[in-house]
C-alpha cells in the first residue's frame, strides 16, 4: 500500500467496488478498502432490472448469468388479507435482456465487484478500518486507516469516495446526515430452507406481503440452494417498545401474515434472526472539494422496493465518472464532484414518493390501477427502476390527489 493515490475509495459495498473500478479503469491510481474481511455477509438480496446498465458498464452482465443467482422475472403484492395482486411481470412491459434482474447471496455479489476493481488495475485491501478522514480547510486530502495488525497508515488522496454505507463517515463528521423522522423503521429478518415459491415464471420473485393489521409488512426473497430471506419491517418503536425479543417479535407478526404463512407450513429457518436499523436519510451536501459519496453514504430510502443495490451501483458509476472527469481537468472541486447529484435525486425521487404510498394504510394501490389502468406501465418502469427520463413520474398527477382524498376521506369518518 502506498502512501499516495489519486483516489481513496472507502467501503467495498456496491458503490465503492463500481467508484473504484470506474477510476482505476480509466488509468488513476485507486485504493479501494473495507473493514471487513471478504467476502462478508450484507443484507439487501434483491436487484431492480436496472442493475443491468451499471453492470453493462462494470463489464459484469455476463458473468452475472453465470454465477448461478436465482433469476427474478417480476414483483408480486400481498394484502393484510392474504390476496395476492397479479404480478408485475417486467419482460410484458419490455421484452430486452434489460428486463430480468436477480436474487443475489451478496458476500459473492460484493466480492465480484471486489475483484473486479482489482482486475481493472485498483488496489484493494480488506480489514481496513477507517479511522479518520483529513482535511485541510473545507479540502479532503486523504485518510488515516488502521490494518488488521493494529498499524495506522496515513494516505493522502486528490479524492476520498465516501461509500461507508449508513456508517456514512463523511456525513456524520461534517452533520450533513437529515433523517427521515416518518420512516425509522427496523428490520427482523432470517433465511429459510424449502420455502414454497410460485410455480413457472413467478419462482424467483420478490414478494411483499402486509400483515393484518398493517403496522407491518414481509419481504420474501427466494435466493440459491434453496434458501429464501424472509424479513419483517415495522416502525422501531411498534417493534421494540414495550415487547419481547426480537424472535418474539418476529413469530407474533409472522402470526399476522396470512399471505406468508402457507408458504412456510414444510420451511427451517436457517440460523439466527438477524437484526438492523433501516432509517431513511438524506445528506443535505453530496460533495465537496476533494470528497464525493455514494451509496447508502449518500442517503436511504427505504427496503420496500429493492432499490437501494440499484441505486448504489448508480452512484458509484456516476461518482467515479465525475472523478475521472475532476482529475482529467485538474479540477476536484465540489461542483465537479457532485455535478451527477441533481439529476440522480431528481430520478429517485419517484421511489421515495412511492414509498410513501405504499405506507399510506388508508389507501389502495390496486384499486387505484382499477381506476387507472394507464398508469400500469408507469407504475412498472418504478418498480424496474427506470426513473432517469421525462415523465417518470406521470403517475403522480393522479395518484396524489387521490391519495389526499383517501386520507382525507379516513380522516373525516
Amino acid at each position: 500500500m502506498n502512501s499516495q493515490y489519486d483516489a481513496v475509495v472507502i467501503g467495498a459495498g456496491p458503490a465503492g467496488g463500481a467508484a473504484a473500478s470506474i477510476v482505476a479503469e480509466a488509468g488513476y491510481q485507486t485504493l479501494l478498502v473495507e473493514r471487513e474481511m471478504m467476502p462478508r455477509f450484507h443484507v439487501g438480496e434483491s436487484l431492480m432490472p436496472e442493475v443491468f446498465w451499471p453492470l453493462q458498464r462494470l463489464g459484469l452482465v455476463d458473468r452475472m448469468h453465470q454465477a448461478g443467482h436465482v433469476v427474478k422475472n417480476s414483483v408480486q403484492f400481498v394484502t393484510g388479507n392474504g390476496k395476492e395482486s397479479d404480478p408485475f411481470f417486467f419482460r410484458q412491459h419490455d421484452d430486452r435482456d434489460c428486463s430480468v434482474t436477480w436474487q443475489v447471496e451478496r458476500a459473492e455479489f460484493d466480492q465480484m465487484l471486489f475483484d473486479r476493481a482489482a482486475e481493472l488495475g485498483a488496489e484493494c485491501v480488506d480489514q481496513m478500518r477507517l479511522l479518520d478522514v483529513r482535511f485541510d480547510g473545507e479540502r479532503a486530502t486523504g485518510v488515516r486507516l488502521r490494518d488488521a495488525q493494529g498499524q495506522e497508515h496515513e494516505i493522502a488522496a486528490k479524492v476520498v469516495i465516501d461509500a461507508t454505507g449508513q456508517q456514512s463517515f463523511i456525513a456524520n463528521k461534517l452533520s450533513l446526515k437529515e433523517v427521515n423522522p416518518e420512516l425509522k423503521k427496523l428490520a427482523i429478518w432470517g433465511y429459510y430452507r424449502d420455502a414454497r415459491r410460485d410455480p413457472g415464471e413467478n419462482e424467483g420473485a420478490t414478494i411483499i406481503l402486509q400483515t393484518e393489521h398493517k403496522q407491518s409488512w414481509f419481504w420474501f426473497i427466494p435466493l440459491s440452494r434453496g434458501v429464501t430471506s424472509i424479513g419483517c419491517v415495522a416502525d422501531r418503536d411498534f417493534l421494540l417498545n414495550g415487547r419481547g425479543t426480537p424472535a418474539e417479535v418476529y413469530e407474533e407478526e409472522l402470526a399476522q401474515c396470512p399471505g406468508l404463512l402457507p408458504r412456510l407450513e414444510n420451511a427451517t429457518r436457517v440460523g439466527e434472526l438477524r437484526t438492523t436499523k433501516e432509517f431513511s436519510y438524506w445528506t443535505s451536501r453530496h460533495a465537496g472539494d476533494g470528497w464525493v459519496l455514494a451509496g447508502d453514504a449518500f442517503g436511504f430510502i427505504d427496503p420496500v422496493y429493492s432499490s437501494g443495490v440499484y441505486f448504489a451501483l448508480e452512484m458509484g458509476v456516476r461518482a467515479g465518472e465525475a472523478v475521472v472527469a475532476g482529475l482529467a481537468a485538474g479540477d476536484t472541486s465540489a461542483e465537479r464532484l457532485g455535478a451527477w447529484t441533481e439529476e440522480f435525486k431528481e430520478g429517485t425521487k419517484w421511489i421515495r414518493k412511492l414509498v410513501n404510498v405504499f405506507y399510506t394504510k388508508e389507501f389502495s394501490v390496486g384499486r387505484f390501477l382499477k381506476d387507472h389502468p394507464e398508469h400500469r406501465s408507469n407504475l412498472t418502469d418504478l418498480l424496474i427502476g427506470r426513473i432517469f427520463y421525462d415523465g417518470a413520474g406521470k403517475i403522480f398527477d393522479d395518484l396524489d390527489p387521490a391519495l389526499e382524498k383517501a386520507v382525507r376521506e379516513a380522516t373525516a369518518m
